[in-house]
C-alpha cells in the first residue's frame, strides 16, 4: 500500500494570537480585547444589524459580523462586534437583511458549460419537433457532411417523453450525420451510424461496454447507442475557441455562479489544460468561485497507464492545499443515466416506450467491471485523490458501495478519505447505513428531481421511487449529503441545462413538487430549512475535505458569505426559490453587487 493513504492530512485553521483576543472579547470571554497585540488588527470590514446565519453546529443566528482580511473575526451582538471597529473598518448597516454563508455548488462542469455555444446560439428545445426543426437549420447553414451534434436535450423534458427516430433524424438532414446525446446515450441517423461502421452485423470490440440497441424484426440499428462514448466519434462540430476565449468564456460562467450566491464549486471532470485554466485565473486574481478539481481517466485504460495518469494528478502541486486551486478528487462512469434508460437498477427497466426499451429484463448499464473499479478506486485513495463515480441507479449504487467495504475490509480504513458516490438517485435503506458505516458521502442533484420525477414516477411506479433522493433518510442516518447541479451547458442559471440556482435546489428539496404534476413526490422525504441550506454550503464543504476554512460563519475561517433579499428561515416556502443575492463576498472581497442592492455604509 502506498504510504500517502496512512498520512491523510486535511486543512487546519490556525488564528493568530490577535484573532483569538478580537474573539473572545466580541463573546464576553475575556475583557482584553483593546491589547496592544490586538489593536493593529482591527476588522477591515463589519456587517451590523442583520440576521447572519451562521450555520454552525447549532445553526446561531447572530446581528453582526467582523472580518479582518480574508478570515472571520467575530459574530455576535451589533454593540460587541462595533467596539471592534478601527479608524479604517469600513461599516455596512445590513439594515435588517439576512446574510448566509457563501453557497457551494457539489457538482459542475463550468469549463465545458461555459463554451456550449461558443459556435451558435442553442434554442431550447420542448419537444421532438423542436429537435427536428434545429437539426433542419443546422443542416442548412453547414456543408454536405458536416455533422450536427445535440447535446444533452433529455428525452424525459421532451413533450413526447422519447428519443427522436432514426427515420425523423434522416428526414431532417439527409445529407449529414446527427448525432442527439441525451446524458451518456445517443440517437443516430443513418449516416452518424455509417461513420462509424455501425450496421447489422457490428459487433463491439472486446472491453467496449454500452449497447446498440436493433431492431428485433429486422437486427437493423434503431440509431440509439447506450453509453455511446464507447462506440461512436463525432468528431468537429463547429467552430473551437482558443485558450484565451475559453478563459474569458469561464471567468463570466463564474461570475453568473457569484450573482446566484455561489462562491465554491466542484469541477468534477478535468483534463490537463483545464487544470491550466484554473490556475491561470487564479494567478491573475480573476478567479471568483474556490475550485475543488477531479482529474479524468479513463477507466478501460490499462492498469499501467492509469497508474501513471493518477501519479502525474498527486505530484502535481494542486494537489496541495489550495483554498482557490484544489486537485483533489477523481471521477468516473459506472452506468448510465436515469433520464436515458441505461441507469443500472437492481430490478428491470420494464418495457418503455419512453426509453426505447423492449426487453423486459433489461437491467441497464455497467461499465466497470468490480475489479476494475476496486483496483481503480485503491489507486485512488491511497494517493489522497477522493474517489467518487457516477452511479445512478441502486444497481450501481450499490456496486460502488461494495467496492468501498472491500477496500476497507482488505486495504486500509476508507472513512478518512471520504470516499463518494455521485448522482445516487436510487437508494436503498441498507445502502444508507452501509454509507454511513463506512464513511461514504453523497453528491447529489435536487433539481432533477423537480424536472424528471414526474416521468421516472409514471415509468417506475410509486413504491420504486419510494428511495429516490431519500434527502430526510440521509440526513437522519447521518451520511454527509452535499448539494449540486450537474450544470453541463449554457450561461444562465435557469435557461442553463441543469439549473444552477442554488435557492431552487433548495426549495426542491423542501418541497419535492415535480414540474407536471400536482403531487408531492414521497412527502416523508422532505427536509427542512435549516437542513436545505447544510446542503450548499456546510455539507459541501465536509463534501469538498475543507470544513475547517468554509461552510459557515464562524471565527477562523474564510469570508465567503452572501446578503439575501429576503429572510430564507421565514419567508413563504414557495418564495425560497424566488431569493435574489444582493452582493456576494469572496474572502471579505465584494465580487457581486446587484445593481440596486438597498446596502449602505454607517455613516
Amino acid at each position: 500500500m502506498n504510504r500517502r493513504s496512512l498520512d491523510v492530512r486535511f486543512p487546519e485553521v490556525r488564528l493568530p494570537m490577535a484573532f483569538v483576543l478580537l474573539f473572545m472579547g466580541a463573546t464576553g470571554m475575556a475583557q482584553d480585547a483593546a491589547s496592544p497585540e490586538a489593536a493593529d488588527k482591527s476588522p477591515t470590514l463589519i456587517l451590523h444589524h442583520g440576521q447572519i446565519v451562521t450555520v454552525d453546529d447549532q445553526f446561531s443566528v447572530r446581528e453582526a459580523i467582523a472580518i479582518q482580511g480574508d478570515r472571520i473575526l467575530a459574530v455576535g451582538v451589533n454593540n460587541e462586534i462595533l467596539k471592534l471597529a478601527g479608524a479604517e473598518t469600513q461599516q455596512i448597516d445590513l439594515q435588517g437583511q439576512t446574510v448566509l454563508p457563501g453557497l457551494m455548488d457539489s457538482h459542475t462542469h463550468a469549463s465545458g458549460a461555459s463554451v456550449y455555444e461558443f459556435d451558435h446560439e442553442v434554442p431550447p428545445m420542448a419537444g421532438v419537433a423542436d429537435v427536428l426543426q434545429y437539426v433542419r437549420h443546422r443542416a442548412s447553414v453547414l456543408k454536405e457532411g458536416d455533422p450536427i451534434f445535440i447535446s444533452q436535450v433529455f428525452i424525459t423534458r421532451l413533450n413526447e417523453q422519447r428519443f427522436p427516430t432514426r427515420a425523423e433524424l434522416d428526414e431532417a438532414a439527409p445529407r449529414n450525420p446527427v448525432y442527439f446525446r441525451t446524458g451518456p446515450d445517443m440517437s443516430l441517423n443513418s449516416l452518424a451510424l455509417q461513420a462509424n461502421g455501425i450496421d447489422k452485423d457490428y459487433v463491439p470490440a472486446e472491453g467496449k461496454t454500452g449497447k446498440v440497441e436493433k431492431d428485433p424484426a429486422t437486427g437493423e440499428p434503431t440509431g440509439i447507442i447506450r453509453f455511446a462514448s464507447q462506440h461512436v466519434k463525432v468528431g468537429s462540430t463547429g467552430r473551437s475557441p482558443n485558450s484565451e476565449e475559453r478563459r474569458q468564456r469561464l471567468k463570466a460562467l463564474l461570475a453568473d455562479y457569484n450573482r446566484v450566491g455561489i462562491t465554491s464549486i466542484s469541477e468534477r471532470s478535468v483534463s490537463r489544460s483545464t487544470l491550466e485554466l484554473y490556475e491561470g485565473l487564479n494567478a491573475a486574481n480573476e478567479l471568483t468561485c474556490r475550485s475543488f478539481l477531479c482529474w479524468s481517466v479513463n477507466p478501460q485504460d490499462d492498469l499501467d497507464k492509469l497508474r501513471q495518469s493518477l501519479d502525474q494528478a498527486a505530484e502535481h502541486p494542486a494537489h496541495q492545499y489550495n483554498n482557490m486551486v484544489w486537485l483533489r478528487g477523481v471521477k468516473v462512469f459506472l452506468d448510465g443515466g436515469m433520464l436515458t434508460g441505461s441507469a443500472l437498477m437492481k430490478e428491470p427497466w420494464g418495457v418503455s416506450s419512453v426509453y426505447s426499451i423492449d426487453d423486459p429484463e433489461y437491467r441497464g448499464v455497467k461499465n466497470i467491471e468490480d475489479h476494475r473499479l476496486y483496483e481503480l478506486a485503491r489507486m485512488c485513495l491511497e494517493r489522497d485523490l477522493q474517489f467518487t463515480a457516477h452511479a445512478v441507479g441502486d444497481g450501481a449504487v450499490q456496486a460502488l458501495i461494495d467496492t468501498y467495504r472491500r477496500i476497507n475490509d482488505n486495504d486500509f480504513p476508507v472513512r478518512r478519505h471520504r470516499p463518494c458516490i455521485t448522482h445516487c438517485n436510487f437508494m436503498s435503506e441498507h445502502a444508507i447505513d452501509e454509507m454511513k458505516a463506512l464513511g461514504v458521502v453523497a453528491d447529489l442533484q435536487p433539481a432533477w428531481l423537480w424536472l424528471d420525477g414526474h416521468t421516472l414516477r409514471k415509468h417506475f411506479g410509486e413504491e420504486r421511487m419510494a428511495w429516490f433522493q431519500p434527502y430526510k433518510s440521509i440526513f437522519e442516518s447521518g451520511v454527509m449529503v452535499g448539494g449540486g447541479s450537474d450544470h453541463m451547458q449554457r450561461i444562465g442559471d435557469l435557461r442553463s441545462v441543469n439549473p444552477y440556482n442554488p435557492f431552487l435546489g433548495m426549495w426542491i428539496a423542501l418541497k419535492r413538487m415535480p414540474q407536471k404534476s400536482d403531487q408531492v413526490l414521497h412527502p416523508e422525504q422532505c427536509i427542512d430549512r435549516r437542513q436545505a441550506l447544510r446542503l450548499y454550503t456546510i455539507n459541501n464543504a465536509w463534501i469538498m475535505l475543507d470544513e475547517a476554512n468554509r461552510g459557515s460563519l464562524e471565527p477562523g475561517k474564510l469570508a465567503d458569505f452572501i446578503v439575501i433579499d429576503r429572510d430564507y428561515l421565514k419567508c413563504p416556502l414557495d418564495e425560497v426559490k424566488d431569493i435574489q443575492v444582493h452582493s456576494t463576498w469572496l474572502g471579505g472581497r465584494k465580487i457581486y453587487a446587484a445593481p440596486s442592492q438597498g446596502l449602505r455604509p454607517t455613516p
